[in-house]
Order: structure tokens, then sequence, then C-alpha cells
């Protein structure tokens, strides 16, 4: 039967990214649903205070809707999708950086709703928690307060974390692009920045979160690594395989490669959409049969 793939985006972004992707699937004889998960997409806060001009002070302090929403119900989310999607045939389930925590939670949580799942340079946290990896070896390139300017008012206090990426300060949005989209136009850059949501929930999960042998270990899996991307490096793209396949070495990773930054997948989508169309034609294994 023909699968149906679902989209899981990474922070701050949402559904609409995957529309490019989608139609490319599409044309290829595939249908997609693309996941907005809760406070993403049309539940998102953009506040008066993040328009032009802009109300820095306000922009601090108002309150978002996503305040409070945890890994837990991101992945109760993604379920409910992936309920729906099974009832009309295999399921191939593609996350894509930060949606990787929910997808293998969801994958912990329900192995039996998905046939295949990809991980495109997402998180697919094993022997560590997510936050801990950023202390790694793997990460050292990877300064995370090269974004620190941009970032408005004080997490804690908020209960979430908010960027404006509608900054206009040079170095805010050189240390973005370098991290998300160095190979792309300061056009397209620029066009993908604006699709971006000002919020993101702050629970990345714990230990109990990591990959699971015995559930998310069932099922058949593939990780897409993304050749240039500085925002999770390729080092650690590989770190996570190989841990991966040393918790299950006899359901390891088919592994595949795409040339581009952490956004150019998703903007030139031709290659991505060809690559997981292969993956429809895969067998899966017994347990998942």
């Amino acid at each position: 039967m023909q699968p149906t793939f679902v989209l899981v985006h990474g922070a701050f972004a949402n559904s609409f990214s995957f529309a490019p992707l989608q139609g490319e699937l599409c044309l290829l004889g595939h249908r997609s649903v693309a996941v907005d998960l809760p406070g993403h997409g049309f539940q998102a806060t953009f506040t008066r205070a993040y328009q032009t001009p802009q109300d820095h002070e306000g922009l601090a302090t108002a309150p978002g809707s996503i305040k409070g929403v945890t890994l837990a119900d991101n992945a109760a989310h993604l379920i409910g999708i992936l309920e729906r999607a099974k009832r009309n045939g295999p399921v191939i389930l593609v996350s894509h950086s930060r949606g990787g925590i929910t997808a293998t939670a969801a994958a912990n949580a329900r192995p039996d709703l998905i046939d295949r799942i990809v991980y495109v340079s997402a998180w697919c946290p094993v022997r560590l928690d997510v936050n801990d990896y950023y202390a790694e070896p793997e990460m050292a390139g990877v300064d995370p307060a090269a974004f620190a300017s941009a970032l408005a008012g004080n997490p804690a206090d908020l209960g979430l974390l908010r960027v404006n990426f509608r900054t206009g300060n040079p170095d805010a949005l050189a240390a973005f692009k370098a991290a998300f989209f160095a190979d792309g136009t300061d056009e397209q850059f620029l066009t993908f920045l604006n699709t971006f949501q000002p919020d993101e929930n702050l629970d990345v999960g714990g230990s109990a979160d990591r990959a699971q042998a015995a559930t998310w270990g069932r099922i058949p899996k593939t990780y897409i690594r993304l050749a240039d991307d500085a925002g999770l490096p390729l080092a650690l793209q590989d770190r996570l395989i190989r841990e991966g396949d040393e918790l299950t070495p006899d359901n390891p990773y088919d592994v595949r490669t795409l040339e581009g930054s952490h956004l150019k997948w998703l903007v030139d989508p031709a290659p991505a959409a060809r690559t997981l169309a292969e993956l429809a034609t895969l067998p899966a294994l017994p347990a998942q049969a």
C-alpha cells in the first residue's frame, strides 16, 4: 500500500516550511501531511510588539501560547496524527532538526504506528540528553551565544524561548545565515527567516526520552545526513547514527547523504523528495510487517 509521509518540523518552524517538499512528493505520486506541533503554525503567538516598528520592551514581556508546552504534549499530538494516518496504510515518519526529539518520543511510545522513521539532520538522543551533547567535541564549532543578541526576554520569566527573527542587527543575521543557510542567497535566507515564529518551548526531554531499544529500536530507520550543516554538524549527525546502531545492532540505520545546509533541502526539495520516494519502496523489518 502507498505510505503516508508524516513530516515534523524543527525549532521555531512550522508546517509551512514543508510546502515545497510536499509539492515535490505529490508530483512523485506520494501523499504527505505536515504537522504543526502545539503552539506552532496558526497556534503561534505573533504579538504586535513583533511588528515594525518593534516594541522591544513589549516583545520581551508579552505572554506566548507555547508557554508550558512539554515534549510529552508534542509527542501526544504527533501520536494522534500517526493514528489517523495509519488507518490509510503504512506510515513513514520524517523529522528535521529538533523535530527528531518529538519523533523519537513518539516512537518510544507507539512503534506500532510507524513503518519507517527518518531523521533529516535531526536529533535522536541515545547516550546523552540533548542539552548535554552541546558540551561534546562534535558541537565545539556551534556557538549558542551567537544568537544572544536576538534573544528577546528572559526564558525563565517567559516560560519559553523567544528570538527576534525580525531583528535588523547585522551580526545576528549573519550568525543565523551561517548556522542555517550559508549556501543560500540573502534573499532566500530572509524569505525563510520570515517563515519562522519567535517562540519555542523549553522542554527537550530527559533520559527517559532517549531512544529505547525495545520500542524505537524495532522500527526500520533511516538517517539522511546534511553534508554542509553548520547548526547540527556532520560529526554530531554521525555520532547519533553510530550510537543508534550500537543500541540496535540488528537494526542499523539506512544512511543517505544530501549536499547542503540545514535549510537548503527544504528550499531546493527535489533531491530530498527523490530520496524519500526511494525509502517508500524499502521493505519493512518482520517486526513491523
